[in-house]
């Protein structure tokens, strides 16, 4: 459905994005995750028509998004992160001005109308002026203005900014919902966002691809360490830490005193090697009480931090 091959794109001698290579198939959800000017915006600009790539090509159900812009736009819905309003017009005449450019007339309008203000739950704000909205229902309208032409596909460009919790699961359940219909793309930097609602991730750093795949395939590609959480009584930090650096199998994750005096510490260990018989001699040595080492479980967040610091 989209196909971006070796795409670069140059802002005099800065490289946004370089080289980058992707698909996504249709029906599939893909979560665009990277840290802020990682080249996220960028990159869906180009795929959105917004602006073309310096090098490369990228083609929407096998449309060129250079060679025909047109239509690789009617396929599209855009919601970019800051949603397109025009805060003096109500909900409804907006919709309708948005039907207008996207050339959705007569009965095919008026189901249009009345398919995005039920998927976009806009009932009770449709004869409200925008500026009277909250920032949840902006978003609504946002999304109501991407899909009233019904495309195959939605780009949403950090789609949950500035929502508080409750709107963020009304946003994901959205997402969600138009998914089981269309191809969609969206970008976060906020893990929880993509384990939430994507069937893979793309991973971008500093315009390039650190990694794609489901989120079970990228907490695959660096289980060769293993994270294991201590609790200790009676250890002070000085020693710990000295003791910790004699053992050259061992890295240390993060170390925290409770206000008890119990230590905690989060440890990584390399691969094929299992230090706990070892700790635990240690902590015999050294009459540390051991009240918890537990192996912890890898997160999407692990794969992004070993990814992109």
């Amino acid at each position: 459905m989209i196909d971006v091959h070796n795409v670069t794109k140059s802002y005099g001698a800065m490289d946004a994005v370089k080289d980058v290579s992707f698909s996504v198939e249709q029906g599939e959800i893909l979560g665009f995750l990277g840290p802020n000017g990682a080249g996220k915006t960028t990159t869906m600009k180009m795929i959105t028509c917004y602006m073309p790539p310096t090098h490369g090509t990228i083609t929407v159900d096998g449309l060129d998004v250079v060679n025909d812009s047109m239509g690789v736009r009617k396929k599209i819905g855009y919601l970019p992160e800051s949603t397109p309003l025009y805060e003096e017009m109500g909900v409804r005449d907006y919709l309708n001005f948005i039907a207008d450019v996207r050339k959705v007339s007569g009965q095919e309008r008026t189901r249009a109308m009345d398919r995005v203000i039920e998927v976009c739950g806009l009932r009770k704000v449709i004869h409200k002026d925008i500026h009277e909205l909250s920032k949840g229902f902006r978003q609504r309208v946002g999304f109501a203005q991407a899909i009233i032409h019904d495309p195959e596909i939605l780009v949403l460009d950090e789609p949950t900014t500035g929502l508080d919790p409750n709107q963020i699961i009304e946003i994901r359940n959205l997402i969600r919902q138009l998914g089981e219909s269309k191809t969609v793309i969206f970008s976060t930097h906020i893990m929880q966002e993509v384990q939430a609602t994507s069937d893979r991730v793309l991973i971008i750093d500093q315009g390039q691809i650190a990694a794609q795949g489901t989120t079970e395939e990228l907490k695959a590609s660096i289980a060769g360490q293993m994270h294991l959480n201590l609790v200790l009584r009676n250890a002070e930090k000085s020693v710990f830490l000295e003791e910790m650096s004699s053992l050259d199998a061992v890295h240390l994750d993060d170390i925290n005193v409770q206000k008890n005096g119990d230590l905690e510490a989060a440890l990584k260990v390399d691969t094929g090697m299992d230090i706990r018989e070892q700790l635990f001699d240690l902590a015999i040595a050294k009459q540390w009480k051991i009240l918890e080492s537990s192996p912890s479980s890898f997160t999407l967040e692990d794969v992004f931090r070993k990814l992109t610091n």
